[in-house]
């Protein structure tokens, strides 16, 4: 019989990424999904059998930050996150055999703006404004369910970076377009994270079935805004590239319909719990790992 993994929200970037990985390593992958032909949210039976006797449930599902914050988009962006973490967590306390573990995707934007000292999962300081109530109230309905039965991990994840998606795509096309300058003011910190190593440290959760809790998933070095914007356009052989201002990416934002935010909040996030209890990321180097992603695209 094969192993069972349920995939929740894996349709995307990340969730194909992880999808592809898991049937090369021999699992069943069934995906919960808000469309045909995958299991849907409103179909409780049939999520329910799918979490009977599986290794992992990993949930990724809820709505792109990516968009304009008015009233619509954040209500949905909360309540996506929400109704799918509740809907998984009622499934499992109705499984005769639930998943071992439920790792349940969190955010590194929980904590505060930092430009004086990195956050950590012990020593972090919790933020304020909308991004940081998602992520609060998120994983506060994460860890509300009690599952005596399944280890739970939320992971706190910084930028992912990835050849078939994510933030690389938009990045890679200011650069292409002259406009790969300083972004704001630049001494902004880029926490980030390479696909490949967010799929391994799932893997390291799997194995050391004494961890659970909250993760801080961010490479152990993170960069400025100046230093990614420098090695991107090195890695694309770009000479130049014109600044942006604070005030130019306000109106940028609001006419491809996204905040500011993404860019100009100081995610300064360290992965002291990883590292602690013995994990290894494969990508340290921002320099070595857009050249790995760029020069396969």
């Amino acid at each position: 019989m094969k192993k069972k993994v349920v995939l929740a929200g894996g349709t995307g970037f990340i969730g194909k990424y992880f999808a592809k990985r898991l049937h090369n390593l021999g699992y069943e992958v069934i995906i919960i999904s808000r469309k045909s032909p995958y299991i849907t949210w409103d179909n409780s039976k049939e999520i329910v059998e799918s979490l009977e006797n599986a290794e992992m449930l990993i949930n990724l599902a809820g709505k792109s930050v990516n968009c304009r914050y008015n009233s619509k988009n954040k209500e949905e962006i909360l309540m996506s996150r929400i109704h799918t973490t509740e809907t998984l967590g009622n499934a499992i306390k109705d499984c005769e055999n639930p998943p071992s573990l439920w790792i349940n995707s969190s955010t590194a934007t929980i904590y505060r703006h930092a430009e004086d000292r990195p956050m950590t999962e012990e020593e972090g300081e919790i933020g304020s404004g909308f991004s940081v109530e998602v992520a609060k109230k998120w994983e506060r309905s994460f860890f509300s369910f009690q599952v005596p039965d399944t280890r739970q991990a939320a992971l706190r994840t910084a930028i992912v970076l990835g050849e078939d998606g994510g933030v690389i795509t938009p990045y890679k096309y200011l650069v292409r377009f002259g406009l790969g300058g300083v972004q704001g003011p630049g001494h902004q910190k880029f926490s980030w994270i390479h696909v490949e190593d967010l799929f391994n440290i799932i893997l390291f959760l799997r194995e050391k079935e004494e961890l659970s809790g909250v993760f801080n998933c961010a490479s152990p070095n993170p960069i400025t805004n100046r230093n990614l914007m420098e090695h991107l356009r090195k890695t694309m052989n770009r000479r130049i590239g014109l600044r942006s201002p604070k005030w130019l990416l306000k109106i940028g934002a609001f006419f491809i319909g996204t905040e500011t935010e993404l860019i100009l909040k100081s995610r300064w996030v360290i992965p002291e719990k990883l590292e602690s209890e013995g994990f290894t990321f494969t990508f340290n180097d921002i320099g070595e790992t857009l050249q790995q992603i760029l020069n396969k695209q």
